[in-house]
């Protein structure tokens, strides 16, 4: 095994992000006294550990292991913050001693240990008030007149297929850095909602008009088909409009473009008011692309994965460039990026990183293109 990888898996299986494979490929490695070295090294440099590595045992750690998974099935699937000391303590102890500091003092947790911060997903209501989202919960939505019309299933949200009978009511989801959630929507269509976004809808949609919603944000789009009710997705600088398909839209405001890449289906792109002589219409593998401030929109080819792959928790990186690329880091990972480096900021780059913790991203960027950073919570400051 390559430091590298070796490393990562470490990584991986400190912040609680280890299957039960990568899990047996660390211990398998561990076998040897000289990777234990290693991994006593890493961990006391990087996670505020103190050491006192005692004999070995990869049988027993294996054995520990797969009681603790077969009694928690999801116990390594699991990114709670509150569990990453319960969950990383059983190898841990397993080697032989290793003891994590749960006093968040100052002297007893290092600087290079990354914090991120932790904002609530929002709903806001049609009459104004708003409530938090706890994505361990599952329970009814209700109207203001106490009527079920969905359900919360932990990240998601169901809502009831039905048609309004009077005046569309609008809520809005509100998506904060770090996390991502999911809607359904009264006429079936399903809005994968990633971190930063926000997405205003009619709670249920009115007969004889089409479907619209208010995108601010990125967000994968499943249209439910209805040919007698057209949807589009509205966004600052450009609207989308679809019968049913499947298609991304990137409009985050920070962004100079707004970005459309289709998937399936087709749709059709303007800006203001729609005219015939004003439409793009999309194929699938074209992305349509529109700069802030200006009425043209682009069409090219391309791989529709790099564009929606983060739904499946993936971050991919074509030809960006490092400002670019740490947007999206602040995005997917709550915290802060300080960039002193302006030449590196315009560096392009390629990568990818497949529900990766922020610290193997870090790393892999730190040895292969040797950027230096410091770490102070949620803030990481690149030199």
């Amino acid at each position: 095994m390559t430091v590298k990888k070796s490393e990562r898996l470490i990584v991986k299986f400190i912040t609680n992000q280890a299957s039960q494979e990568e899990i047996e490929q660390l211990t398998m490695w561990l076998k040897e006294e000289e990777n234990q070295i290693v991994f006593n090294d890493f961990v006391k440099t990087n996670y505020a550990i103190d050491t006192a590595l005692n004999t070995f045992d990869s049988t027993e750690v294996r054995k520990q292991l797969s009681e603790r998974i077969a009694k928690e099935n999801n116990v390594f699937y699991k990114r709670r913050f509150s569990s990453y000391y319960k969950y990383a303590a059983i190898l841990i102890v397993a080697l032989g001693g290793f003891y994590f500091y749960k006093n968040a003092s100052s002297d007893q947790v290092k600087k290079n240990v990354i914090v991120p911060r932790v904002d609530e997903i929002v709903l806001q209501l049609g009459n104004g008030t708003s409530e938090t989202i706890d994505i361990s919960e599952e329970k009814n939505i209700t109207d203001k007149d106490g009527n079920i019309i969905g359900k919360q299933e932990k990240n998601r949200l169901v809502y009831n297929t039905a048609f309004a009978k009077g005046e569309l009511v609008y809520n809005t989801l509100k998506i904060p850095y770090g996390k991502r959630f999911e809607v359904q929507l009264s006429d079936g269509t399903v809005v994968h909602l990633n971190a930063g976004t926000s997405l205003r809808y009619p709670v249920q949609f009115v007969k004889n008009k089409n479907r619209e919603v208010y995108l601010t944000g990125e967000a994968y789009f499943n249209v439910s088909k209805d040919k007698a009710h057209p949807f589009t997705v509205n966004t600052q600088e450009m609207n989308v409009e679809v019968l049913g398909t499947k298609f991304n839209v990137d409009s985050y405001s920070n962004n100079s473009s707004t970005d459309v890449v289709l998937v399936e289906g087709k749709v059709s792109l303007y800006k203001g008011q729609k005219i015939n002589q004003n439409q793009i219409y999309l194929t699938p593998g074209l992305k349509g692309s529109t700069q802030k401030g200006e009425s043209e929109i682009k069409t090219e080819q391309v791989n529709t994965d790099y564009y929606t792959d983060w739904v499946k928790g993936s971050l991919v990186f074509k030809n960006a460039s490092f400002d670019d690329i740490i947007k999206k880091l602040e995005r997917r990972y709550n915290v802060t990026f300080i960039n002193k480096n302006k030449t590196l900021g315009r560096e392009i780059f390629n990568a990818r990183f497949d529900n990766e913790p922020i610290e193997v991203v870090l790393k892999y960027f730190s040895d292969s293109y040797a950027i230096d950073y410091n770490i102070d919570r949620d803030k990481i400051t690149i030199k």
